[in-house]
């Protein structure tokens, strides 16, 4: 695409002085300025919001009915009372009472505060969604037989374990459970089966682990209810969608099943987690969560501890002394490893899948010391022993099954830097404890001596919960000894798991100039779209298919392949290269995101399943028979006349073979452009005066008697059968004090002379983020690109390009860009920012963002 044109100076914006007796009122100050367009922004949410909750009747009568049963019996504050809830609530103390209305009435009440607050923002996230796709009659349905049946099926599964003597199930029997969550979950459940493929499985992934980590971690009735009223969702989802289509989406298999293992070691992490945050948990993997996320020693553990002597003492003192600083985090060091490396496991990452086998078995090893040390369970800790154990192992059963979808390496450097950062990080650390703590032995009880200290190493990198592994460590009294024992362990996890976050988001990319050479001469046999010839600037890696006739160019930016303009080569391959570019970046656990394609390339994308949204217009003048006749070309034609009057001509060169008085009046006329505007020039799909330097690229200037460079234009080539058929404009630029017509010269000269040459169309390639008025109604994605587009306009003018290529009455056509995910948008728009403003420098940004909020 061509460079845009010179935008205007921006005023100063700095507050005026005061207005005077007959003078124009003053501009409000920037503050003043940002403060009202965030307050016009929230105003357009809320009135967005509202207009949504209009819509949805049923969900507004169900949230008043809940808030007015709740207020009128008292339950808003602390629930429902003991009497009230022994007549609503569900479970086996009412339904054994005879109380059979009970599966219904619990739908009205909740059993605290947070409860109400949770559920009501439950409420709102899935009964709009339902109403719209499943209707109210279905969506109320859904919803009171969901309740109804999950909550009886899970009252009678606890009722099933209890009578088989199953602990935990015969621990919660009594329990009696409200609140409407369960049938929330049976629609969510249900509503699945209403969406696209992709949103339908995560959808069923979300309500299936939620209840079910809550199930095995908290262990509460209601935690049962949920999943039982899960299954009853899915079951009521799949009846309702008999006999409808749906629309399917190709996911391929290695992303399904990085994602799904990823997930689960999330799960893994996160169970213990919320299982801590319960005081009367009691699901079957509860007695783990204490092993795995460690907490503070309670009274009865510390006098304990104090009775035994004087060194337990005062360690169990260290130990409730370090959950009233920043590192109590270390207490969570398990969870925060497993899910940065779940991130890496979702990018099919080798070193990632190596890092977590090994933190599962060093935490199996932890465990069984744990266990076993100093002496082995008895009879009655056998099953603690167990349920501590299974979880880990079945987390490594799960990643050694799965070993070939994680096969991937890091990018070139990325693993030398990561060893020696964190190398760097645990020698520092450590010789900060054991070289510091010499200097303040008297500061450790017993006293620290450098052998000591070095014991004691690995307690300072455990959770606190394993210390006892090592009983001989020194345990800080005060003052710096404490620092040490605070912070090393905690400075050096910090860096640890940034350095393996910062490592797993840079992709292996590396640069194959023998794979360029190929596309380049692919391009030139076949040909491709009207953008194709961007496809061999710098930055750009390339795939060929497996016969080598097509082929799509790419960069990587934070996992997302993003391609630019449409896939070349053969005609007949070019469609089909975009399912097998799909598998190439599943493989390799990116996301791909085809940019400014054409019509036939998005179609081929929706046979896929995938999205798609309007990004730019490209506008294509034909060629033959072209004359700037009759009143539609009068700007064109007074342009050539004033050229000619003042003496100005149209020569062809190419950049690399240009005078140098010449190149440097370009380059001056380029830098003049840019320190304009303050900003960056854009880069992916927007040339610079690097892409100038190419033999195949040619440049036409406007010059004057003086041999002064008014303005320039370059043409990249559009090839078919070895011979260019087109010509695209990419460089546009002109001096600011030069000829005001001098792009309605330059252009209108080139396509008197490609038209001479017997080129059959000229485009004047696309402006990002503008596009022409269309009947078509505009999705909420479509009129966001818009909004953007309209507040890039002071600072780029993409909307103003588009409109100056009007004078050449151009056909227009609509680029697209396709993408598989629509959860992957916000990872597709930062690639996008970054493919177009790669060497944007934080000053620049700043002042982006000021004359965007100005």
């Amino acid at each position: 695409m061509n460079a845009l044109l010179p935008a205007p100076t921006p005023a100063d914006d700095r507050d005026p002085a005061p207005a005077g007796p007959g003078t124009p009122a003053p501009r409000p100050s920037r503050r003043r300025r940002a403060a009202a367009a965030l307050g016009r922004r929230l105003g357009r949410a809320g009135t967005a919001l509202g207009r949504r909750l209009l819509a949805a009747p049923l969900t507004l009568a169900l949230l008043a009915a809940l808030g007015t049963v709740g207020a009128a019996t008292g339950s808003l504050g602390r629930g429902p009372s003991a009497g009230l809830l022994a007549q609503v609530g569900v479970g086996l103390p009412t339904l054994a009472a005879g109380r059979w209305w009970t599966p219904l009435t619990s739908l009205f009440w909740c059993p605290g505060t947070l409860s109400y607050l949770c559920t009501a923002l439950l409420l709102l996230l899935v009964g709009p969604a339902a109403e719209q796709r499943l209707g109210r009659a279905r969506t109320l349905a859904v919803l009171v037989t969901g309740h109804a049946a999950g909550t009886l099926l899970g009252t009678w599964l606890v009722a099933a374990g209890s009578r088989l003597g199953e602990p935990w199930t015969a621990s919660v029997a009594g329990q009696v459970s409200v609140g409407p969550s369960a049938g929330l979950f049976a629609l969510a459940a249900a509503l699945g089966h209403r969406l696209t493929a992709p949103w339908d499985r995560r959808l069923r992934l979300l309500v299936l682990l939620v209840p079910l980590g809550m199930t095995l971690y908290v262990g509460h009735l209601q935690s049962v209810q949920r999943c039982a009223a899960v299954l009853v969702g899915l079951a009521l989802g799949a009846l309702l969608q008999r006999g409808r289509p749906r629309r399917q989406a190709h996911r391929p298999a290695h992303a399904e099943a990085r994602v799904l293992v990823a997930l689960c070691l999330v799960a893994a992490a996160l169970g213990p987690l919320v299982a801590a945050l319960y005081d009367n948990a009691s699901g079957p993997f509860n007695t783990f969560s204490d092993l795995y996320f460690s907490h503070p020693l309670g009274p009865d553990e510390i006098a304990d501890a104090c009775a035994r002597s004087v060194h337990e003492c005062a360690r169990a003192h260290a130990v409730q002394r370090i959950f009233g600083t920043p590192g109590r985090l270390m207490a969570a060091l398990f969870p925060a490893l497993l899910v940065v490396l779940a991130d890496g496991l979702r990018r099919g990452l080798r070193l990632a899948w190596r890092i977590a086998v090994a933190t599962e078995l060093s935490w199996l090893t932890l465990l069984g010391l744990f266990y076993l040390y100093p002496e082995p369970v008895d009879a009655d800790e056998v099953e603690y022993f167990v349920e501590a154990m299974l979880l880990p192992l079945l987390t490594l059963g799960l990643l050694l099954a799965t070993r070939q979808r994680f096969r991937l390496g890091l990018a070139d450097g990325a693993g030398r830097r990561l060893a020696l950062t964190v190398g760097g990080a645990l020698t520092a650390a450590s010789a900060a404890y054991v070289g510091i703590g010499s200097a303040v032995a008297d500061r450790f009880e017993p006293g620290a001596t450098p052998w000591r200290l070095l014991h004691g190493l690995p307690a300072l990198f455990l959770p606190p919960a394993y210390n006892d592994l090592a009983p001989d460590y020194p345990i800080a009294l005060g003052g710096t000894a404490v620092l040490l024992e605070t912070y090393c362990g905690l400075a050096f996890w910090t860096v640890t798991l940034g350095a393996l976050l910062l490592s797993f988001r840079r992709p292996a990319v590396r640069t194959d100039h023998a794979a360029a050479a190929r596309a380049r001469a692919l391009l030139t046999e076949h040909g491709g779209g009207t953008l194709s010839f961007i496809t061999t600037w710098d930055g750009n890696h390339h795939w060929f298919d497996e016969d080598g006739r097509a082929a799509v160019a790419y960069r990587v930016h934070g996992g997302i392949a993003l391609t630019a303009g449409d896939p070349f080569g053969a005609p007949d391959a070019r469609e089909r290269a975009v399912a097998g570019f799909a598998r190439y970046c599943d493989a390799r656990g990116w996301t791909p995101c085809f940019f400014s394609v054409s019509p036939q390339i998005r179609a081929a994308a929706d046979r896929l399943g995938w999205r798609s949204v309007q990004v730019a217009e490209d506008t294509v003048v034909a060629l033959p028979g072209l004359a700037f006749t009759g009143r539609k070309w009068q700007d064109i034609r007074t342009a050539l006349n004033k050229a000619a009057k003042q003496g100005i001509t149209a020569e062809w060169l190419t950049y690399r073979q240009a005078p140098p008085a010449l190149r440097d009046q370009i380059r001056e006329i380029s830098e003049e452009w840019v320190l304009a505007k303050g900003l960056p020039e854009m880069g992916f799909t927007l040339g610079g005066l690097g892409e100038l330097d190419d033999p195949e690229v040619r440049v036409l200037i406007a010059v004057d008697e003086q041999r002064v460079v008014h303005g320039l234009t370059s043409w990249m080539p559009v090839h078919e059968n070895g011979v260019p058929v087109g010509w695209t404009l990419d460089f546009m630029r002109r001096r600011t004090d030069g000829f005001r017509g001098v792009n309605e010269f330059l252009i209108a000269s080139a396509a008197r002379h490609f038209q001479d040459e017997g080129a059959r169309f000229l485009s004047l390639s696309g402006a990002p983020l503008a596009r022409s008025a269309r009947d078509e109604r505009p999705t909420g994605l479509q009129r966001l690109l818009d909004r953007t587009g309209q507040l890039l306009e002071p600072v780029y003018g993409f909307r103003s390009l588009l409109a100056f290529k009007s004078k050449f009455q151009p056909e227009y056509h609509p680029m697209y860009m396709a993408y598989p995910d629509p959860a992957a948008l916000p990872r597709i728009s930062r690639a996008i920012g970054k493919a177009y403003l790669p060497r944007l420098t934080p000053a620049q940004g700043v002042r982006l963002v000021r004359r965007l909020s100005g």
